[in-house]
């Protein structure tokens, strides 16, 4: 067989093809989606370059070239031997652009040369995942032990914690999906559980009271303990009716006050925490002494659980920035603002809502030509192609999306090389967490935090990123496939 020979049947075999085209398919469909939210602007054709529709087509032409030289020109094995340097250097241009960096829309994230603007945030998941991929593929590596969990947290932290210095929530959001990386390789599943309950905490502090969600932690909690010891017929009842006792407390106390006066003025919330705290204390010495370490890592969950709720206030007034807490408190319905800070997310569901099945037809949207819903291009792309496509549009959008992730993770699975498989796990989770938090957003299920839907939405440093990462994965997988 000529070396001839072997290429071409190595070219055919050995790319997954289908992961390609999908590719091809999204960026397309951006692009058309990029015009029509613009055309009314004024661009004499889908190939305007003094339009944005214009400027994609260029952005898209060099997007092909850069995936056709990650996957036929650099050699794949220089992925992982680069992945320190690269790690090192994206984190410097991370720090740089806080200070050299422009601001936009309260964010300074952005270098500009000129007509060019390049964001570092967009590829630093890029070598957050190559860093990653290394680190977890050391043989002896188990994420089980404290100083492999430890460094793992570390990768994923530093340009995490950069990244929301520069006021980039969005993009810092996305690093919370390498958790899923995590678990495949190991990580018990109770630190996803554990991320979730404290979502429910801070949600039901800020709704409710932080007396219902401490309630709601020991209920849980309870309920994980029992599931676990396998005693649901004997203590079940009693929880049950604890927590029944505890939700009637303030009642009680309140009636109470009327003839004992020293109650008046006491908070329920302090006398539920001081119980919580001294059945915490117990079940953490009762755990230590039966060496029962779940029952000791429940009582530090409530403890931890605890100190989530009382902090609450102080994340949401003081940390989060004023438009940030806006816009959550229009999420779960605090405040109504639908001229404000509601008013992109109001356009937006209006303009998905209105499509119906079918949609209104290419370029006939009229939320989309009137200009009503910012940011459309960017985004908020997803509403033009619920306005003009409908539900079948947005329908084969995601399941273009849903088709992606599927063989990036299939391939990743049929991997030898656990940098190969670790890296594509890393891919599916960028991939997954910006299409949930930006369709999300423009249904009205998550805050408004600018991050753009993968190959969609306009803009350079963002179809050059997820280039690059879907192509490096492709061509690391075809490295394997020519030899096995």
């Amino acid at each position: 067989m000529t070396g001839e020979n072997f290429s071409d049947r190595g070219m055919k075999h050995s790319v997954d093809w289908r992961l390609v085209v999908t590719y091809l398919l999204l960026i397309l469909i951006g692009w058309v989606n990029i015009y029509a939210s613009i055309h009314s602007e004024g661009p004499a054709s889908i190939f305007d370059f003094s339009f944005r529709c214009g400027k994609q087509f260029v952005w898209i032409l060099t997007a092909v070239a850069l995936a056709a030289l990650i996957l036929f020109v650099i050699n794949p094995g220089v992925w992982q031997s680069a992945a320190v340097p690269i790690y090192l250097f994206v984190l410097v241009l991370l720090v740089a652009v806080i200070f050299l960096g422009i601001e936009v829309k309260g964010s300074r994230s952005w270098f500009e040369f000129g007509p060019v603007r390049f964001q570092p945030a967009e590829i630093s998941k890029i070598s957050t995942s190559l860093l990653l991929a290394s680190v977890m593929s050391q043989p002896g590596y188990k994420i089980t032990k404290t100083k492999y969990f430890l460094l793992t947290a570390l990768v994923i932290g530093l340009p995490m914690l950069i990244i929301l210095g520069e006021s980039e929530t969005g993009s810092a959001l996305v690093y919370a999906g390498f958790i899923f990386v995590m678990y495949r390789e190991g990580l018990s599943g109770w630190w996803i559980f554990s991320i979730l309950v404290a979502i429910l905490l801070f949600i039901l502090t800020l709704t409710l009271s932080p007396y219902v969600s401490v309630l709601v932690l020991l209920g849980i909690v309870a309920l994980g303990v029992i599931v676990q010891g396998k005693r649901l017929d004997k203590w079940l009842p009693i929880n049950l009716g604890v927590l029944l006792l505890l939700a009637f407390l303030p009642r009680l106390m309140g009636l109470a006050a009327g003839k004992w006066s020293f109650l008046e003025g006491v908070q329920p919330l302090y006398i539920l925490l001081g119980i919580c705290l001294c059945a915490a204390t117990y079940f953490i010495y009762k755990g230590f002494v039966s060496r029962n370490r779940y029952l000791m890592l429940s009582a530090l969950g409530v403890v931890a659980g605890i100190a989530l709720v009382l902090s609450t206030d102080v994340i949401f007034n003081s940390v989060l920035q004023d438009h940030q807490r806006k816009r959550i408190e229009v999420l779960l319905g605090i405040k109504e603002d639908p001229a404000g800070v509601g008013y992109n997310v109001a356009q937006s569901m209006i303009a998905i809502g209105s499509g119906g099945l079918t949609g209104k037809g290419f370029l006939n949207g009229t939320q989309t030509t009137f200009g009503f819903v910012p940011e459309q291009s960017t985004d908020f792309i997803f509403c033009t192609v619920g306005e003009e496509w409908g539900f079948l549009g947005c329908a084969l959008v995601i399941l273009l999306y849903v088709f992606l992730i599927y063989r990036i993770v299939a391939d990743a699975e049929k991997c030898r090389e656990s940098f190969t498989r670790i890296y594509g796990y890393c891919v599916a989770a960028c991939i997954f967490m910006h299409l949930f938090i930006n369709i999300g957003m423009t249904i009205g299920l998550m805050p408004v935090i600018g991050i753009p839907l993968p190959l969609l939405s306009y803009g350079g440093s963002s179809l050059w990123a997820f280039t690059v990462l879907i192509f490096i994965f492709i061509s690391l997988y075809r490295q394997e496939k020519k030899y096995y």
